[in-house]
């Protein structure tokens, strides 16, 4: 049951004009309200609403105030809580802690609409009206801070946000199986306290005696007082992640409180993916927001196609094994066909559909077949540190589904934006793919994701070795050079990842001075709940092999990272040499074209340490001066003097002028 305007009810007028006096579930969200399925909340709402519960929506409410979040009244089962699409802290700030200046999820892009943690805010501004209401957290920052996590902002270690929140229930993950299961449970009448055996959920209790095969994680209290502890712990979450090998995980807290997470919801199947992105969505932001501009994020996608979820590229410092999980899910070809019809039919599209992909866009099957019955190994890597001998490497589907879409009625060019994979298209020994890639699908520019050049580095982040990205270049450059297309490659690099030093990132300043790239963006480290990258930024400790690693938490030494790999810029010229001369690299600073920058403008008091241009050339001079003397037989300096003596005496002897 929708209003006229295809939207959910946002206001008490709206839910009177449904002929309800009451909803079943009122959704509370960090973002503005955007009906497209590339938004949690739009995806969420319109399942429960597919099977005949009414929902409304409270979008960003004010946080100082109280009545804001009765809006809509009092609902029947319970609020569903959610920060947005984003953890409200990685929304609100960038790497540096500094606050961003705008935000793509807010109408206008207006910054502070929202507060920090937002979950936990909300929740709490409900359970202060609402003493007795369900509440059921869930989306990005629930889901990837449901046990004991490293808070990069507070800096400190924190529970279970199901606590801090004073939330009934976490559904974590994507949620869609999840939330039916608990909207038909409280339905029947279930008390919410009762609700513990729903996969994908986590939930509190004082009494795990009728748990079986289940796993004791770490204390809170220990974990607290012992970081090796917490690298264990996040082990064997990381192990317990896919929905058939998983185990239910259990984690004390003070005063008898045990954190139970179930295990996750299973991967949807094809049909109940199509099933999902068939659902009623108005693709686009609410209209009270057309006044303000409208919601910018929806430029991003709104002439997108999502073609999968899941992955199992394994890199460290991304969340979504966590998340979604290492088994990728995908759409049939003709609910993505159907899905671009629409796009088509939209009155702005210009012919460019912008993206078909997802996490990682050339990934369209799990990853081999033992997945489909067994579930994801637990303690290997399908790429990483090497191929996994039973990796599938197929790209025959995707490629199939590409061409569909090129041949689409007014459709000019279909992009392939999201990250392809490029060490898994390297190892499909048919190069068809590749060669369409090429010939079709990039716009000017394809973007990938290597990282970093150094192989120490790499190790710690999940990702190949750099020989493998050399060959990937050599590849795309040969294509490129034969199809008679003139395309660039355009690397995600980042600085100060666990495991980076001032070495590695000089090796990474010297790989780009020899290939002559000189990136215009980089991404600092930055260490987000729930990432094995962030574990050992915060332990020190890598939990796959318990071995120390070397981090970066020194925001100088970061910078001096960052700068290292844009050295080119002026700007960063400091800290370039700063950096060269803390890892006595000064081989570096010349004139030599090996040299990443020049020698520092000096005085002649400091000339030793403290070389620099304009002193190099005027000693260039004096030397060649001297060679001059030495040939003439005289002392050029006496000579020099001696002329501007008799210029003095010269000028004494002119009349003065009265």
């Amino acid at each position: 049951m929708s209003l006229a305007n295809g939207f959910l009810p946002i206001n008490k007028a709206e839910i009177e004009e449904l002929g309800l006096e009451q909803l079943d579930f009122v959704y509370v969200t960090g973002d503005a309200y955007v009906d497209h399925p590339s938004f949690g909340c739009a995806i969420i709402t319109r399942i429960l609403q597919s099977r005949g519960y009414s929902v409304g929506i409270i979008s960003q409410p004010d946080w100082k105030d109280d009545d804001s979040i009765k809006a809509l009244g009092e609902p029947r089962l319970a609020f569903l809580v959610s920060s947005g699409n984003m953890d409200s802290m990685v929304n609100h700030y960038y790497v540096s802690k500094k606050h961003r200046e705008s935000d793509a999820y807010t109408a206008g892009g207006v910054p502070y609409k929202r507060p920090d943690h937002a979950t936990v805010v909300y929740s709490n501004l409900i359970r202060k009206s609402y003493r007795n209401i369900p509440i059921i957290i869930g989306g990005i920052e629930a889901s990837l801070r449901r046990m004991a996590h490293y808070d990069y902002w507070a800096d400190s270690f924190k529970r279970s946000i199901l606590l801090d929140s004073q939330a009934d229930i976490i559904s974590y993950g994507m949620g869609e199986k999840s939330i039916i299961e608990l909207a038909d449970a409280l339905n029947s009448g279930i008390d919410v306290k009762d609700i513990s055996f729903v996969a994908g959920t986590v939930y509190k209790t004082k009494d795990i005696s009728g748990l079986y095969d289940y796993e004791l994680l770490p204390s809170y209290d220990d974990m607290a007082a012992d970081k090796r502890l917490y690298a264990k712990s996040f082990k064997i979450q990381y192990d317990n992640t896919d929905s058939f090998s998983g185990k239910t995980l259990v984690e004390p807290y003070p005063n008898g409180i045990y954190v139970v997470q179930n295990v996750p919801q299973p991967p949807l199947t094809t049909q109940e993916m199509d099933d999902i992105y068939a659902l009623s969505y108005q693709r686009t932001y609410h209209p009270s927001y057309e006044k303000d501009g409208g919601v910018p994020a929806i430029s991003e996608i709104k002439f997108s196609l999502i073609s999968n979820r899941g992955c199992f590229g394994g890199c460290n410092f991304c969340a979504l094994t966590f998340h979604q999980g290492r088994t990728v899910q995908v759409r049939s070809h003709e609910s993505i066909l159907d899905e671009a019809k629409l796009i088509i039919r939209d009155k702005d599209f210009k012919g460019y559909i912008h993206d078909v992909g997802g996490p990682t866009a050339n990934f369209r099957h799990p990853s081999c077949r033992k997945q489909l019955k067994s579930g994801v190994c637990k303690h290997r890597q399908c790429l990483c540190p090497k191929p996994c001998p039973n990796l599938e490497v197929d790209h025959s589907d995707y490629l199939e589904l590409l061409r569909k879409l090129r041949k689409l009625p007014n459709v000019k060019k279909v992009f392939v934006r999201s990250g392809i994979r490029f060490d898994y298209l390297m190892l499909d020994k048919d190069d068809t793919f590749f060669k369409e890639l090429v010939e079709h699908h990039i716009s000017g520019q394809l973007k990938v994701a290597p990282e970093h050049i150094s192989d120490a580095v790499l190790s710690k982040m999940g990702k190949p070795e750099n020989s493998v990205y050399e060959a990937f270049t050599e590849k795309y450059k040969r294509l490129n050079q034969k199809l008679g297309k003139n395309q660039y490659l355009v690397p995600y690099l980042m600085s100060s990842h666990p495991g980076s030093t001032l070495k590695e990132a000089i090796e990474l300043a010297e790989y780009l001075r020899d290939t002559g790239y000189m990136p215009e963006q980089v991404q600092d480290f930055y260490p987000t709940p729930s990432t094995m990258s962030t574990v050992m930024y915060y332990t020190g400790i890598n939990p796959v092999d318990m071995k120390p690693v070397y981090v970066c938490r020194n925001p100088h030494e970061k910078a001096m990272q960052r700068a290292l790999i844009q050295y080119r810029n002026p700007k960063n010229y400091e800290l370039v040499y700063e950096a060269l001369k803390a890892a006595h690299r000064e081989d570096l600073i010349g004139f030599d074209k090996k040299c990443l920058i020049r020698p520092r403008r000096i005085t002649r008091e400091n000339e030793k340490d403290r070389a620099g241009i304009k002193y190099g050339r005027d000693m260039q001079v004096r030397e060649k001066e001297k060679v001059k003397v030495k040939k003439s037989g005289g002392e050029r300096v006496n000579q020099v003097s001696v002329k501007k003596k008799k210029k003095t005496i010269r000028n004494t002897h002119k009349p003065k002028v009265k």
